[in-house]
């Protein structure tokens, strides 16, 4: 009910939830004693059904009336010690947030238990432990296989972890750095320096840097544009920069696609990659299990299998 823009509405929801169980009870009673003050033939309502079923109106059953007015009595209760009122935050201060963060906390205080002593240990050992290496199986499943995938492999747009091919590097630390603060792989786009045909000259010749079937003539066209325009991240031979997070050109590992056109919409339109940061989602010790969970993916030699 925090959302109230003006004053108004939280006195008109309280109206309104008040109103309505003073008129349920009163209804409730005005029409038992109507219902009293009847007697003889004035009881018969006058429907018939099936020639001899007839709808008497008799009072209604003394034990029902009670439940009646102690479900309204309830829900008076209710209203007074629980939100419910508007903008009324009951006498009891509930609220659901309140809760969640409670659950949240005695959930965090149970299983600090469970990784503390991960926490002590080197991650290439956690990453070693068949218990741990669970845990981080679960939180990746959870919080990373929406982008990468429940077998961390990927897709157009989203690094394959189980490789050996890393934007920003693959040791724990480089890992554990990203899962914490993020990344944002930025390629600018090239469309004011680079017209459509020589884009494509370059695209033949990144083609050529990683073995692909490319025109030799196409590429040594552009050779020269990429050596002058892509180079200051790819570097001069298209190896890439980890500091930048800027791709190896010449192995055949792909982030958005090989072909011509991929390439040179690249090179026009840029890319965007965003990682987004989880050290407000997650806690250290989770963090550290995830951590040692993707350094696994693509370290078989110190991973639990």
């Amino acid at each position: 009910m925090s959302d109230f823009t003006s004053g108004f509405w939280s006195y008109y929801i309280a109206a309104i939830a008040l109103v309505g169980i003073v008129w349920c009870a009163w209804l409730l009673l005005s029409q038992r004693r109507i219902a009293a003050q009847q007697t003889g033939a004035a009881a018969d309502t006058g429907h018939v059904w099936d020639g001899d079923l007839r709808e008497l109106n008799n009072p209604l059953p003394r034990w029902w009336m009670w439940m009646f007015l102690l479900s309204c009595v309830f829900a008076l209760a209710y209203l007074v010690l629980y939100p419910g009122l508007g903008a009324y935050r009951g006498v009891l201060g509930f609220s659901t947030q309140g809760e969640l963060a409670a659950q949240r906390q005695a959930a965090e205080a149970t299983q600090h238990a469970i990784y503390a002593k991960y926490m002590q240990m080197d991650v290439k050992a956690v990453a070693a432990d068949p218990e741990a290496h669970e845990i981080g199986q679960r939180l990746f499943l959870n919080y990373c296989a929406q982008c990468h995938g429940s077998d961390a492999r990927g897709s157009r747009g989203f690094p394959n972890l189980t490789d050996t091919d890393w934007l920003y590097g693959g040791d724990p630390d480089t890992i554990r750095q990203t899962i914490t603060k993020g990344r944002n792989g930025k390629m600018p786009s090239f469309a004011a320096a680079v017209d459509g045909k020589l884009a494509g000259d370059v695209a033949q010749y990144v083609r050529s840097l990683s073995g692909l079937a490319y025109d030799p003539i196409r590429a040594s066209r552009g050779e020269g544009t990429f050596k002058t325009t892509c180079a200051a991240c790819h570097g001069s031979s298209g190896k890439g920069n980890q500091a930048l997070g800027a791709p190896n050109l010449s192995d055949n590992v792909w982030l958005y696609g090989s072909s011509e056109g991929t390439i040179v919409e690249a090179i026009l339109k840029g890319h965007d990659g965003h990682m987004p940061a989880h050290e407000e989602i997650l806690t250290p010790e989770r963090i550290q299990m995830l951590t040692a969970y993707v350094w696994s993916l693509s370290n078989t030699d110190g991973a639990s299998r």
